[in-house]
């Protein structure tokens, strides 16, 4: 499947057997995809890191991808920005913009229901569930195998570390990452190495939901 870090983190949110969205990343799937499209804008060269914040490379060619160009356009050629307030920034579009672009390629099925026989609401599936089981097994299979984490491309460590912070259980269970906290851990690094700020940034951003829903 051709598709972007948001859209493949996307995927993973659904639990292929079921076919349902995980609900325990609810609360921090916007920031998910809005951390995984500034991953993929900074391993495309697109977005740099200069003294801890986001400058946009203006020799870089706009992607084609709107979420993604929506995305680099929320950082200005000529003013460096925090990476949490870039993440923060529309966060709660991003859900809507992703799942609507896998529409579009038919990957994702929506569908009007009405909620107690009354109230009107909308439930999303997958359009078909096999489609997504390599791309679950392969971001599984980056943590449980325990391969070498330095040679682990990016997008894949993102993909597998991204889905163990923002709690998608779909992709690991609670005991999966107890068992393999190491493992995860060495993830992290090399993630932290590849894009140095981005995931301190999408930890505040998750502590924010979460404590924005405890107090609400």
């Amino acid at each position: 499947m051709d598709l972007t870090l948001p859209q493949r983190l996307y995927l993973l949110c659904f639990d292929p057997g079921r076919n349902k969205l995980d609900t325990a990343s609810v609360l921090v799937r916007g920031s998910l995809l809005r951390a995984a499209a500034v991953a993929e804008l900074r391993t495309r060269g697109l977005l740099g890191d200069r003294d801890g914040k986001a400058v946009r490379e203006t020799s870089a060619a706009q992607p084609s991808d709107p979420f993604l160009a929506g995305v680099l356009d929320h950082v200005s050629p000529h003013k460096p920005c925090r990476w949490f307030t870039l993440l923060e920034r529309d966060w709660y579009k991003a859900e809507k913009i992703v799942r609507e672009q896998l529409e579009a390629k038919r990957l994702v099925a929506g569908n009007r229901v009405r909620r107690l026989g009354i109230l009107p609401g909308r439930e999303v599936g997958l359009a078909d569930p096999g489609q997504v089981t390599t791309l679950r097994e392969n971001t599984r299979n980056t943590v449980l195998l325990g391969g070498d984490p330095a040679a682990a491309p990016v997008d894949a460590a993102v993909l597998a570390v991204f889905a163990t912070d923002g709690d998608v259980r779909s992709v690991f269970t609670t005991q999966e990452r107890r068992e393999h906290k190491q493992a995860i851990k060495a993830l992290g690094a090399r993630v932290e190495d590849a894009l140095p700020g981005l995931r301190k940034a999408l930890g505040y951003a998750i502590a924010a939901r979460r404590m924005s829903a405890s107090s609400g």
